[in-house]
């Protein structure tokens, strides 16, 4: 920790043994130079003279360069280089360029050194100042000597260690925001990629709304016309022309995402899908043969966007889910209360036909979707039959129901994704999310109405 910040300064592609190398080499060159120094200052008589002869000096003068030497390396040895030559250079002179290098000694020694070694050298080195000012004033009884000499020990010795503390107070300033930036990067990138995969799973969502329907629409009437071996050739061109419209509606919906994705600008132009319009979904499963009873209950009423586009998924997802894996009939109500509405498709099971795969992502998308404006879906067996409730709230919304900046309500939002199916014949409350955007594309167009619905799945599977 001592040495953090020399070790911040080094280059990063710098090895640690080219740092000590290099360390080692600014030392010795800065304790060559002391030492230099130093015997021009003893030539120039800078010391107090006394019986000792004066080439003597040299050596508490090498011994405090020595600590120089060291000083970054091994701080501890250092300090006790520069103590050793203090008690000699005392002894024997003092003299000037020897108590200015032992400065160096106890700066080094507090700043790279262990950190307690700080608090103690700052007490130690304050009695110390104190104590000497307050002997040499009592022994020469003159109250400027007390002043001069509380001076001069504070120069020497307090001043180099509250200097190296304050060093290393801001190097640990340094390192703590060089921490704190690298730990906000890391939580950017975190945002970064959870906000990348929250975006591929609303898109999946969207894809698998604004495609899969047509393509069970055809996968429906294509086996319909295969199991039906007493079709004639009118009947079997109809089923033809239905399969051609569905897949060039799934081709434009997909450009028409792809599209919205490659805009630049926060808007786009988009369908408005609507609960009004469920009579519309209702009559398409009729043309494909499935027997929808639907009824409103309530005074119909304009619903926030969210609401509306999640409840228009929701019942279109479980009509497609009652065609291809139910019987022949559903019965379907819409039903407006004071602060939610309600959407119930319920549909008979003979769990007997086996009947079209699917990929398991209905009724959790149909959760995902209700749980983004607050509501929540419950899907399982009702009455010897197969139920999907959901209950959407239109009064308060989440905040997540919105994309952020809260733009319009008719503003497409980012495009979503599912997951998994519950297992077959398990009642499973869901809680689920509804979509944000008003840009779904209509469902798919349904089959001729003198072919009959596909062939069922067992009671619980989803698109």
């Amino acid at each position: 920790m001592g040495d953090m910040g020399w070790t911040a300064r080094v280059g990063p592609l710098e090895s640690f043994e080219t740092m000590v190398d290099r360390m080692r080499r600014k030392d010795l060159l800065w304790a060559t130079a002391s030492f230099a120094v130093g015997l021009i200052l003893i030539a120039a008589n800078a010391y107090i003279s006394r019986a000792t002869p004066a080439y003597l000096l040299i050596g508490p003068l090498l011994i405090t360069c020595l600590g120089v030497a060291v000083r970054r390396s091994r701080p501890i040895l250092c300090l006790v280089f520069g103590v050793v030559a203090m008690i000699g250079d005392f002894a024997l002179g003092p003299s000037l360029g020897t108590i200015l290098i032992i400065t160096d000694n106890s700066y080094a020694a507090v700043r790279y050194g262990p950190r307690p070694l700080g608090r103690w050298m700052l007490a130690v080195t304050s009695v110390v100042a104190v104590v000497g000012g307050a002997v040499a004033g009592f022994v020469s009884r003159d109250l400027a000597t007390f002043a001069v000499a509380l001076v001069q020990a504070g120069l020497v010795g307090v001043t180099p260690v509250l200097t190296a503390l304050f060093m290393r107070q801001l190097e640990d300033q340094a390192v703590a925001e060089r921490v704190r930036a690298e730990q906000v990067a890391r939580l950017a990138e975190l945002d970064r990629k959870t906000a990348v995969q929250a975006e591929r799973t609303r898109m999946a969502r969207e894809l698998h709304d604004m495609i899969a329907n047509h393509f069970s629409a055809i996968a429906i009437q294509s086996t319909a016309v295969l199991s039906r071996k007493d079709l004639d050739g009118a009947a079997v061109r109809r089923v033809l022309e239905s399969v051609r419209e569905n897949s060039l509606q799934g081709m434009t919906e997909m450009r028409s995402m792809i599209g919205l994705l490659r805009q630049d600008g926060e808007e786009a132009e988009a369908v408005r899908l609507r609960l009004a319009e469920a009579e519309v979904l209702a009559e398409r499963a009729r043309e494909a043969g499935l027997e929808v009873r639907f009824r409103v209950d309530g005074e119909a009423r304009d619903l926030p966007a969210p609401v509306d586009l999640a409840g228009y998924r929701i019942l279109q997802e479980a009509l497609t889910n009652a065609l291809k894996h139910g019987g022949k009939e559903a019965d379907m109500v819409v039903g407006y209360r004071p602060d939610e509405v309600v959407l119930t498709v319920g549909n008979p099971v003979d769990g007997v036909r086996p009947g079209l795969p699917g990929a398991g992502v209905g009724i959790i998308g149909m959760r995902e979707r209700a749980t983004l404006v607050g509501g929540i879906v419950e899907s399982g067996p009702h009455d010897e039959g197969w139920r999907v409730r959901a209950v959407l709230p239109t009064s308060v919304l989440p905040t997540s129901a919105l994309p952020t900046g809260t733009p319009p309500a008719d503003t497409p939002a980012p495009l979503t994704s599912p997951a998994d199916a519950p297992p077959a014949g398990t009642p499973t409350p869901l809680t689920s999310p509804a979509d944000t955007s008003p840009d779904d594309p209509p469902a798919a167009t349904a089959p001729p109405a003198d072919i009959p619905p596909a062939t069922a799945l067992r009671a619980g599977e989803a698109s």
